[in-house]
């Protein structure tokens, strides 16, 4: 992915934090139309948490490498997988 790219979460997405857990849950009209609620390990937290349209790809990486014991290779590794997931299921554009 380009280091440069903005990313900015969907306002279809709500997020709570529950004890040590973050949550993903989709807006929907009612009830019936919720078939998944997506939870986030720490890693993928922070990267929520810091989509705001306004950090770079590179930006979000330097924090997660300064927040864990870990190598570049793996936050780079970790870090694209929780965006392209994210953009899958259309929580970030």
């Amino acid at each position: 992915m380009d280091k440069k790219r903005l990313f900015r979460k969907n306002h279809d997405i709500v997020s709570r934090q529950i004890d040590d857990e973050t949550i993903l849950i989709p807006v929907f009209k009612s009830s019936d139309e919720i078939n998944c609620i997506y939870s986030l390990n720490k890693a993928a937290a922070i990267i929520w948490e810091m989509i705001d349209g306004k950090r770079t790809l590179a930006e979000i990486k330097e924090e997660i490498l300064k927040r864990f014991d870990t190598t570049q290779e793996e936050v780079d590794k970790e870090t694209e997988k929780f965006l392209k997931d994210s953009l899958e299921i259309k929580a970030i554009e």
